[in-house]
């Protein structure tokens, strides 16, 4: 009966561990892809704004 109870136990961290670090993986991509956006927004509006500037006369 000890040795089931241990086996559910590191079931359950086992379990636990992945899913923090899947949580951890997403959340690093997460922060990734938004970093990466306003990258490029920041970006298009610099070109936009010399563009912009060429334009006038």
């Amino acid at each position: 009966m000890i040795g089931l109870s241990v086996a559910v136990g590191r079931f359950v961290e086992a379990l636990f561990w992945a899913i923090l670090r899947v949580a951890g993986v997403v959340s690093v991509a997460v922060v990734a892809v938004a970093a990466a956006a306003l990258l490029a927004f920041i970006l298009a509006r610099k070109i936009w704004a010399r563009q912009a500037r060429r334009r006038r006369p």
